[in-house]
């Protein structure tokens, strides 16, 4: 695979597909470390617990496919998925609330890895106002319209509290924000042009005891 290589529309692929491929690509990136050069399907689904051709079809839409007997080999297949998922590319990013939350994932190191470089951050606390969390700048909201147009980002992780979600997702939709990555519980609304991405933790932690309440009152 060489980088003239000519992907699918992305919009194509499936969402369950987008969410599989990191997994994907964690995986052999520790094989790749260790030297392996082949990885079968089959191999793949044992350790992630993913059906074998449901690997298959999501690596075809990437046009990646295995060799019979031999498997997939590991270093395409780093190569082709970091590329695909965008993760060599860098992306500067600001977060809005540089509270408990924003300031630890201020200090995520791994976000680097997979093409997020955070800017900087903004709060409206003076404690917080004009200092740095690793090295981070953190500023007054209110300036964040001009970081935007000085900076040419586009992308925002939202880690304000509920009751500011909305309001203070207006202002990054009219400071020229282009994706807004949702930490908060709240479903903002955003114009059409605009990408969201919801990782709310609360809802996965009510899925997670949902589950294991279940789990217990059926034993």
């Amino acid at each position: 695979m060489n980088s003239e290589t000519k992907y699918p529309a992305k919009a194509l692929l499936p969402e369950p597909t987008l969410r599989r491929l990191p997994w994907y690509l964690a995986y052999v990136k520790l094989l790749d470390a260790k030297h392996i050069e082949y990885i079968s399907s089959t191999q793949i689904s044992k350790k992630l617990n993913v059906d074998a051709s449901q690997i298959a079809k999501d690596l075809s839409f990437l046009n990646i496919k295995g060799k019979t007997r031999i498997g997939y080999e590991v270093r395409t297949l780093v190569k082709v998925l970091t590329d695909f998922l965008g993760f060599k590319h860098r992306h500067n990013a600001f977060i809005v609330g540089a509270g408990s939350l924003g300031g630890a994932l201020m200090q995520d190191v791994g976000l680097a890895q997979y093409g997020l470089n955070i800017v900087a951050g903004f709060d409206v606390k003076d404690a917080i106002v004009g200092s740095s969390i690793a090295g981070i700048p953190i500023y007054h909201i209110d300036t964040l319209a001009e970081r935007v147009r000085e900076q040419g980002v586009t992308i925002a992780i939202l880690a304000v509290p509920v009751e500011n979600a909305q309001e203070v997702t207006d202002h990054l939709v009219a400071a020229g924000v282009k994706a807004i990555w949702n930490f908060t519980p709240y479903r903002i609304k955003v114009p059409a042009s605009v990408v969201i991405q919801n990782t709310s933790i609360y809802a996965h932690l009510a899925v997670m005891y949902n589950r294991l309440d279940t789990m217990h009152h059926n034993k």
